[in-house]
């Protein structure tokens, strides 16, 4: 025994027996909340879906009537029972997830990276091409699972309607007009259940996408999906009224028909013809090739709603209210965090005339390497919105961010072109930028909660084109972290590449893998392979490969940066924002019904259903506003207090990012000219080589691109051999 551990002695003390008993108690204490939280969820979304899947049934409506007579005589009435039943799950779920995310914000596992090869459904590509793009085991599970209740609900309508138009007509047209009412119900009834999902995955910031960790570049593609099912069946609804009045040779009168205490048809039209165009400029020919009447035809959601509301009444409206209502809280948001001028710290044109834009943003915003924001220059437009990923590290610097922006349309070009003048003449007023400095509005960053790469210690990452940008951010990450020797990283990465013309390999100047790693050929195996594909031979001058550059650097900040009013940011004050946006909705709504509506004995449905978005709104605004203030005046006094500490390392940063030499890493690996990449055979080695093992594969780039890697993950992964990996797929291509 040494001298040491003799004079240790041989029980503890009372303080640290009471240490030791608190540690045990906190560490019993936060996996029992975790879990704790995460059963209630899961009891409260089980029961929402198994009344919604219910409702169609005959045992359901019983129930659901018996439910309506008890609660008729209260404040809100009926309204209130169909709230309560569909939208009030969907409320309280979002306030419990913003208290989960808070308590336990998402980070990957270090200690539960597996050794061996394991199989996962949101990672296993089913169908690989077709009309709904890649579609992961998950994804197909839960297309069967919607698939089914619908044609399960338009059969119990269908069937329900069909006993008792026999009992009662006769008359073969009337029937036959009858029957057309029942299934055109039948119809409606469905797609305002699809309505409920249609608004929550668009909500850019919603807690409940940050919940599952489903960022909204993914969960677009939800909403697309549901957007073609929701109007094919309003389309039939309205086709089924349609032919049932003219058959009935009222046609003209019923159109027009605005009644007060019942279905109203017209606002119903009204609605209809604006879902309409949404639906026929969202289609993929027209949104490709002329996204701006897409996006501006896009903004007819806001008739679509109102009439919407209008057409069906109040209290079937509050069916779908829960989901518009998060909606609503994420637009308003979006709105403030717009507001505010953002500085671009720096511009770099690259030779492959891509723009890298540096912007402000504060030290408390936090964001991940596979974020994205949504930009907006003042200078070139005030409508006009773009999104783009971001190809910076958090851990490059706390001050600012970074997007890769390739000039592909006409605002990116006229974008590229005002820098480059503003460099040649910084004093001049042009017709694009009339100053000497450049402004920007940002919305977001929005993204993964967490970083997933990191679950894996072999990557492959393939890009398409500008594709590139969020993997240079990846790279960034993780080279960072190791420089910071950080466990849990990967080890062995794979980038392939694939591009047009070999100027655009100057892109992967803007990683200095030397200046942030000192050790990266030895922390860090990074093999990258490149494709030109359109030309057959390297061109004559290899000088442009690491790209010259001209380099704007505007000493005219403001000191604006970016705004922390987003959804993705600090999850305390979002949630006290929804809280308090819902207790004004609700008090609004008390407040009407009490003071108005009863007094005056106003029973009118249509007025009913548009004073309840009358009182989302007008919540949203006073109750959430006075929140959002305050999270302004909060955070505004943080960074008052950061200013003076980092006052100098704003143009130190802004500086260095011209300053950087750069290592070339489009050197370090072959460049093959004239051809794509053989997936085939570059899965084959990395399988023979890496052994069994999880591999995550990360893909951005177009359609195609995804689906060729995608059937080879499936392929390898189908195999199941024993000594080979399991290839995991992950997209980060946006689309909208």
């Amino acid at each position: 025994m040494d001298e040491t551990s003799a004079r240790l002695p041989l029980l503890p003390t009372s303080g640290e027996e009471g240490a030791e008993l608190h540690s045990k108690a906190t560490n019993l204490f936060k996996p029992c909340v975790k879990y704790g939280l995460k059963l209630v969820m899961w009891v409260i979304f089980l029961t929402w879906v198994a009344v919604i899947y219910l409702n169609p049934s005959s045992f359901m409506g019983k129930i659901f009537d018996e439910w309506t007579d008890l609660t008729e005589g209260t404040i809100f009435g009926v309204a209130g029972t169909f709230f309560l039943a569909f939208s009030a799950p969907v409320l309280v779920i979002a306030l419990l997830g913003c208290v989960y995310v808070a308590l336990f914000p998402g980070d990957y596992n270090e200690k539960g990276k597996s050794r061996f090869s394991s199989f996962r459904l949101w990672t296993f590509p089913v169908i690989v091409d077709g009309p709904l793009g890649v579609v992961s085991a998950a994804e197909l599970i839960g297309i069967v699972v919607f698939a089914s209740f619908i044609i399960w609900a338009l059969c119990a309508y269908i069937i329900s309607d069909a006993s008792i138009i026999s009992e009662t007509v006769s008359s073969p047209k009337e029937k036959a007009c009858l029957m057309l009412e029942m299934l055109g119900f039948a119809f409606a009834s469905v797609g305002m259940f699809c309505i409920i999902f249609l608004f929550l995955p668009i909500s850019r910031g919603s807690s409940l996408l940050r919940l599952i960790d489903i960022p909204f570049e993914h969960a677009i593609r939800y909403h697309i999906w549901l957007g073609h099912v929701t109007m094919l069946l309003f389309t039939l609804h309205g086709l089924c009224f349609i032919v049932s009045f003219a058959l009935q040779g009222a046609l003209q009168n019923e159109i027009i028909n605005w009644q007060d205490t019942d279905i109203s048809v017209f606002p119903g039209v009204i609605s209809l013809s604006a879902g309409l165009l949404m639906w026929a400029t969202s289609l993929s020919p027209v949104r490709k090739n002329y996204f701006e009447l897409f996006f501006y035809t896009h903004q007819l959601y806001i008739v679509f709603v109102i009439f919407f509301a209008l057409h069906v009444g109040y209290f079937i409206f509050c069916a779908a209210a829960g989901a518009i209502f998060l909606f609503v809280l994420d637009r308003f948001l979006r709105f403030c965090q717009s507001r505010t001028a953002v500085d671009v710290l720096s511009a770099k044109c690259l030779a492959c005339e891509a723009i890298e834009l540096t912007l402000s943003k504060p030290q408390n915003m936090t964001y991940s390497p596979l974020s994205f924001i949504f930009l907006q220059v003042r200078e070139l437009s005030w409508s006009q919105w773009h999104p783009f990923s971001v190809s910076s590290s958090p851990l490059d610097g706390r001050l600012h961010l970074t997007v890769l922006i390739k000039g592909l349309g006409q605002w990116t070009q006229e974008l590229r072109e005002s820098i480059l003048n503003v460099q040649k003449h910084p004093q001049m007023c042009i017709p694009y930028l009339h100053s000497s400095k450049i402004t920007a509005a940002v919305e977001g960053p929005y993204g993964h909660e967490s970083p997933y790469y990191l679950q894996y210690e072999n990557l492959i990452l393939v890009a398409g084109g500008i594709g590139i940008s969020p993997f240079i951010a990846i790279l960034r990450d993780i080279l960072h972290r190791a420089t910071e020797k950080r466990t849990c990283l990967p080890k062995n990465i794979l980038l392939v590449w694939s591009v047009k013309k070999s100027k655009e390999l100057s892109l992967l100047s803007t990683v200095d893998v030397t200046c942030i790693c000192s050790s990266f050929p030895i922390t860090l195996n990074l093999e990258v392979q490149t494709y030109v594909t359109q030309e057959s031979e390297p061109p004559m001058e290899e000088d442009n490969l690491s790209g010259s550059e001209m380099i704007l650097y505007s000493p005219e900040t403001s000191g604006s940066s970016m705004s922390v009013l987003v959804g993705s940011g600090n999850v305390i004050w979002f949630g006290i924002y929804m809280f308090s946006s819902i207790v004004g909705f609700i008090i609004f709504v008390s407040l009407i019904e009490i003071f108005y509506l009863r007094r005056l004995d106003i029973s009118t449905w249509w007025l009913k259903g548009l004073l309840y978005i009358v009182c989302m709104i007008l919540g949203t605004i006073t109750f959430g506003g006075a929140v959002i203030m305050l999270w302004s005046w909060w955070e505004m006094h943080i960074l008052e207090q950061e200013k003076v500490n980092n006052s100098s390392q704003l143009n130190e940063q802004a500086v260095s990012v011209s300053r950087a030499s750069h290592t070339n890493l489009v050197a370090s690996g072959p460049t093959c000219y004239g051809q794509r990449p053989n997936f085939r055979s570059i899965f084959s080695s990395v399988s023979d080589r890496w052994g069994g093992v999880d591999v995550g594969v990360l893909v951005c780039g177009p359609g195609g691109l995804q689906s060729s890697v995608a059937a080879e993950c499936r392929f390898w992964s189908f195999r199941g051999l024993w000594n080979h990996p399991v290839f995991h797929f992950h997209s980060h291509s946006f689309n909208l």
